[in-house]
């Protein structure tokens, strides 16, 4: 009786387990979407449209002409993008100087013309309103 009793409990815990597993992963999945999308505006030099596009959070830290100027002083000596690869994503609730929330970390292992490795950081955040937007953007 004992061990079955440890054998229910221990597969209602695996189950809470995976669920929350697989909850986080559809996260990081529509998170890296939303990414994508919004690193293709700043691929093709969209720029405003990107800022337009990013979290309310990332709007009060960079106004839309610091964004464009900071985007064009990093990005274009660059040049096209050759390769991008997501090599990584973490979801978490919680980054250093940012009000709690969920946000989840992607970083892209990225080829440019005048730079042959690179690693891109695009954090997204879940807005009130369900969607995916970018608060966060680094180039290493």
């Amino acid at each position: 009786m004992k061990k079955r009793y440890i054998l229910i409990c221990s597969f209602i815990l695996m189950s809470v387990f995976l669920q929350s597993l697989w909850a986080d992963s559809i996260k990081e999945l529509s998170a890296q979407k939303a990414s994508d999308a919004w690193l293709s505006m700043v691929d093709k030099g969209k720029y405003s449209e990107s800022w337009q596009n990013t979290s309310s959070y990332f709007k009060n830290a960079v106004d839309e002409n610091q964004w464009e100027k900071s985007l064009t002083s990093v990005r274009k000596p660059l040049g096209k993008v050759l390769s991008r690869k997501a090599i990584s994503q973490n979801y978490t609730k919680t980054l250093p100087g940012a009000p709690d929330g969920e946000y989840v970390v992607i970083q892209y292992e990225t080829s440019f013309e005048n730079k042959a490795s690179a690693i891109e950081t695009v954090t997204s955040s879940l807005g009130k309103d369900g969607i995916w937007r970018v608060s966060g953007y680094y180039i290493k």
